[in-house]
């Protein structure tokens, strides 16, 4: 289920992005966390299933388009189809919008197929 991030999710969300290979460093991995809790365009929100949380994705709002930003899945949970959920329930929350990738999320998403 795709809930929205709320701070005291702060620490799982951060080890989520860093397996992004543009947040490894701490330093970035804080200024991309700053960017999601102050710019109303960014969105963040977190996979779980059943009590656990193993899965993020990230997004800027456009007019008329979702920019995927980041997507990661906890890697003991990867290749199970969570990354794709993940993106059908993001179109599904916004369906009047079209999901487009940024550079470092294109790959994945032209697996989804969606």
């Amino acid at each position: 289920m795709l809930i929205r991030y709320r701070k005291n999710y702060e620490k799982i969300a951060m080890g989520l992005l860093s397996f992004m290979p543009t947040e490894k460093e701490l330093k970035k991995l804080q200024q991309t966390m700053k960017h999601y809790e102050t710019n109303d365009d960014w969105q963040l929100f977190l996979w779980k299933e059943e009590e656990d949380v193993i899965g993020i994705i990230g997004v800027v709002l456009r007019a008329g388009q979702v920019e995927i930003q980041h997507i990661s899945v906890n890697p003991s949970h990867r290749h199970q189809g969570i990354g794709k959920e993940m993106v059908k329930a993001l179109k599904d929350l916004y369906p009047n919008h079209e999901l487009k990738p940024n550079e470092f999320t294109a790959a994945f998403l032209e697996k989804c197929e969606l």
